[in-house]
């Protein structure tokens, strides 16, 4: 087990040019030094860190500067125990630092109304951008913590038991949890995780649908993270038929209607402005910068 002093450091700040960018190597090295743990030591992370991650976390980049994402920030013991419970997740209890990441179009619809707006119908937006904000703010909080020489873990599970956390965080209609995140000093030292071939991954003006060698160069590439040397096998039991995936399907299709997050069977109206013409998502955006 790592102690304090030995907690890796990123290989970042020492041989970092004076303005402050990063050599091509530099920025390879920081992203090796990447690893999801979740074993922490007990010491707390010091109130001017937290400010600066929370600071990076909120200048992360945002669909209409709408910031449609909130952050809860567990820290009571007995909370944090429920989370970890109902998450399958003990180091929700253990980290020094643990959030859940949500996606949260309440404040905005809270601010339109306050201001004078009648509320939007655009649910299937909402999950897209809302979503995406809240990834981008949370990786940018991970990204701060691990340049301060901290790790952490993105945490799926809170799919598992979604309706009871919703109800245990007291989340409005318009607020779900997309991820859990933890943040602390390493207490183990996990081995780097593969990752497939960049060619499957970048695609050149059209998407290119893989070759069948390729396919079987993903299960020989990402063979080490597994017992068997069977990825498939692993990835089958999340998003297979009868695999994990299907189960928290029917729990999120669930609360994505109890919150508001799926289409009026009515049907939306289009938005128009107080003259009743079309007012399209193109102006808008132009007029707000974004």
């Amino acid at each position: 087990m790592t102690t304090a002093s030995e907690s890796p450091a990123l290989p970042v700040t020492d041989a970092a040019p004076l303005n402050g960018t990063l050599t091509p190597d530099q920025l390879r090295a920081f992203s090796d030094a990447h690893r999801t743990v979740r074993q922490y030591l007990p010491d707390a992370v010091p109130a001017e860190h937290l400010d600066a991650i929370l600071h990076a976390a909120q200048r992360a980049p945002t669909d209409a500067t709408a910031q449609m994402y909130s952050f809860i920030q567990l820290s009571d013991p007995r909370l944090r125990e429920q989370v970890a419970e109902l998450t399958v997740n003990p180091h929700f209890a253990t980290a020094p630092l643990s959030f859940v990441i949500c996606m949260d179009v309440h404040r905005l619809n809270l601010f339109l109304e306050h201001h004078g707006y009648a509320r939007g119908e655009w649910p299937g937006v909402a999950v897209h951008f809302g979503i995406g904000d809240a990834v981008l703010a949370g990786q940018s909080m991970l990204l701060a913590a691990e340049l301060l020489g901290y790790q952490g873990c993105w945490i799926g599970g809170v799919l598992t038991n979604l309706e009871a956390l919703c109800e245990l965080l007291a989340l409005p209609e318009g607020v779900l949890p997309f991820a859990g995140l933890t943040i602390g000093r390493s207490a183990e030292t996990p081995a780097q995780r593969p990752r497939i071939a960049r060619e499957l991954v970048l695609h050149r003006d059209r998407y290119r649908e893989p070759e069948a060698a390729e396919l079987d160069g993903m299960q020989t590439d990402m063979a080490g993270i597994t017992a068997r040397g069977d990825w498939a096998q692993t990835l089958a039991r999340y998003f297979a038929s009868g695999g994990g995936m299907e189960a928290r399907e029917v729990g999120l299709q669930k609360m994505l209607a109890r919150q508001g997050l799926t289409p009026d069977p009515a049907g939306a109206s289009t938005s128009s402005d107080t003259d009743g013409e079309s007012v399209s998502s193109e102006s808008v955006l132009k007029e707000a910068g974004a």
